[in-house]
């Protein structure tokens, strides 16, 4: 006889708000955790390697990479997603990207914006190699990196954080 699977309950705080993922395997990254079992489309998958920062979530205020994270390790950690950052778009950061016409294709630019939301958070006037250094884990395929540094500075006048 094979013993029964022990069910794991898994409740997180998902942008505010206590989500039950007891459907979701422990072992499945944030990611598709996130996506799949509760329907937030925001995080991109890019690499699943963690390298290019399309997946970037914030788990307890810091940039992290969803593709790489098991939702079973998250645990009472509270997770912000692009939609839990700001549901109308006002954040400084978006409105900074709009702004500025930041995005080409804009697969990257929500992990680019939580990243920059990140920074903002922990130094609230960066430089630009300072905003160079905390950017280079997000890649964009369209080179936009002029106007993302600039849209920093520029969400960083308004005093995003």
């Amino acid at each position: 006889m094979i013993p029964a699977l022990e069910e794991v309950h898994v409740k997180l705080k998902i942008n505010g708000e206590l989500r039950d993922l007891s459907h979701v395997d422990p072992q499945t990254p944030l990611l598709w955790a996130l996506r799949d079992g509760a329907g937030l489309t925001g995080p991109k998958f890019g690499c699943g390697m963690g390298l290019c920062g399309a997946c970037t979530v914030h788990v307890d205020g810091q940039a992290a990479r969803s593709c790489l994270l098991p939702l079973g390790q998250v645990g009472e950690r509270e997770v912000t997603t692009i939609e839990g950052l700001s549901p109308d778009g006002s954040h400084p950061l978006q409105k900074a990207w709009v702004e500025l016409g930041v995005a080409q294709c804009g697969y990257c630019q929500v992990g680019q914006i939580m990243s920059a939301a990140s920074l903002l958070r922990e130094n609230p006037k960066p430089s630009d190699d300072e905003i160079d250094a905390a950017m280079s884990g997000n890649i964009c395929r369209c080179g936009t990196y002029g106007r993302i540094r600039a849209a920093i500075h520029l969400a960083a006048k308004e005093g995003a954080k």
